[in-house]
């Protein structure tokens, strides 16, 4: 895009410059001029250019119409290193420019447009910013149905014309709401737009091929995350689990748990902990950490910042080099799991006896529960005693943290 910095009014010429096909994916480009639908919802695979397609659209927006933009995530700490830095790096290769508030999080373009970055677990914070034009909504299907409404209450500018929300998501299960309230009901003010890989030219070979091979290792995932389809909604390992935000204060006196599932290049490390309250039989997930390409040495610093670095944590026992690594790192208290026959099945056991509540800001976790079914014999259709696997890390992470909390009071297992 423009490299030269705009600092001039000629709009004509600004937007000849920045407007060429050649900069955009064509799904984007022939989409870039729209605003007639309050609802732009953009859905698909990874590596499909959905979010910045939208940013590109909202940035050219602002330029040429002065507006008020609100971005939005679930979780407020998520936002720098994601969408906020797509809308960076859109504004500087365009050459607009720009001032930063690293401290608010607050992009201000020279003709006056202010993007705001806020995360919904500061709602006070929301509450008292006034005159919004358009709100972009980053990983909707972490939100809530209700969290979306509040949002759509809130943008009424009264002086502003085409008011818009751009929504953007990887459809994961047909569980969550963005598939019932985007895709079971018909809105004339919403415009659908879907997107997958193979629709964004500017995807390195690399990348593609490694979303391609997915096709033969986990079919699952390459329906989701390259073709950007919906799972089919299956028989779930857990049907019910509970969502809400979590007082951890309130539960300091019961047993904390944390467990820790090994990833690297295709999947995440896992990092999950709550809290049990054995009287009840109910389980608080409290907190998730998932990442990629994680190291030992970050690992253990992870778990440092993250609080837990006194806590017991079990970990899974096929990377028994990896454990003794961390502990070297000053996590003196994590340890292997104890795997036996049977052990994924006896977990899942023991787990469904129990409420599970999950805060809903873990939204990684949330996800694997509403896509962790039971596999199909091939043969007969049938469900057969073994979930597949995908969609379990957090899972797996969770079941080896409450293995000790599993065992009938008083025996020990020796290894």
């Amino acid at each position: 895009m423009l490299k030269a910095v705009i600092a001039i009014n000629d709009f004509r010429i600004v937007k000849k410059s920045i407007l060429s096909k050649k900069h955009f994916n064509d799904w984007v480009f022939d989409d870039i001029n729209d605003y007639e639908k309050r609802y732009n919802v953009y859905y698909g695979g990874g590596g499909s250019g959905k979010s910045y397609g939208a940013v590109q659209k909202v940035v050219l927006k602002a330029l040429f119409n002065r507006r008020r933009v609100l971005v939005i995530r679930k979780v407020g700490n998520t936002l720098r290193h994601s969408i906020y830095a797509v809308f960076k790096s859109i504004l500087s290769k365009t050459g607009i420019g720009y001032k930063e508030n690293k401290t608010d999080m607050t992009l201000s373009m020279f003709n006056g447009s202010v993007f705001l970055f806020k995360g919904l677990d500061d709602s006070e914070k929301i509450k008292s910013i006034a005159d919004i034009t358009d709100i972009v909504i980053e990983e909707a299907s972490e939100l809530t149905e209700d969290d979306f409404t509040q949002l759509d209450i809130r943008l009424r500018p009264l002086n502003e014309k085409h008011p818009q929300i751009f929504i953007m998501f990887n459809p994961v299960s047909k569980a969550n709401w963005v598939y019932s309230h985007w895709f079971l009901n018909t809105d004339k003010k919403a415009k659908i737009i879907q997107s997958s890989y193979r629709d964004n030219k500017f995807l390195n070979d690399d990348y593609r091929k490694m979303l391609e091979d997915l096709k033969n290792t986990n079919p699952a995932y390459y329906k989701i995350y390259c073709l950007g389809e919906f799972a089919t909604l299956d028989k779930l390992v857990f049907p019910i689990i509970h969502k809400q935000i979590i007082n951890g204060e309130r539960l300091r006196d019961l047993p904390l748990f944390a467990g820790m599932d090994f990833g690297y290049t295709n999947d995440p490390t896992a990092i999950i902990w709550g809290r049990y309250d054995k009287v009840n039989k109910t389980i608080y997930v409290t907190g998730e950490y998932f990442k990629k390409g994680m190291l030992n040495d970050e690992i253990a610093e992870t778990l440092k910042s993250l609080g837990l670095s006194k806590e017991v944590i079990t970990a899974d026992s096929a990377e028994q080099k990896s454990i003794a690594e961390i502990r070297k790192n000053g996590i003196h208290r994590i340890r292997a799991s104890v795997k036996g026959p049977d052990s994924i099945i006896h977990g899942i056991g023991w787990l469904s006896q129990n409420k599970i509540i999950v805060d809903e800001r873990c939204a990684g976790l949330i996800e694997e529960f509403e896509n962790y079914t039971w596999e199909k014999d091939k043969k007969t259709g049938e469900y057969i005693n073994k979930p597949v696997d995908s969609f379990n890390h957090g899972i797996d992470a969770m079941r080896y943290g409450l293995e000790s909390m599993m065992r009938p009071s008083g025996i020990k297992i020796l290894k």
